[in-house]
């Protein structure tokens, strides 16, 4: 019997997004004044597409 593994590439692009996702959690976090649950579902929300994004950006840079 064989164990299917997740490939290395996914693996560094989940690594990456999460690291980019915990970096700007924590920076709304530090702006905000006020911690409740939607400020938290937003922050979160917003860094989801922060990291996405950074993400894409660093790659569009890279292919030059």
């Amino acid at each position: 019997m064989t164990r299917r593994t997740i490939p290395r590439p996914v693996l560094l692009i989940l690594g990456e997004l999460l690291v980019w996702w915990g970096a700007l959690a924590l920076l709304w976090l530090v702006f905000i004044t006020s911690v409740d649950t939607l400020e938290r579902v937003v922050g979160g929300s917003a860094a989801v597409v922060g990291a996405l994004l950074a993400r894409a950006g660093r790659r569009a840079v890279a292919w030059r």
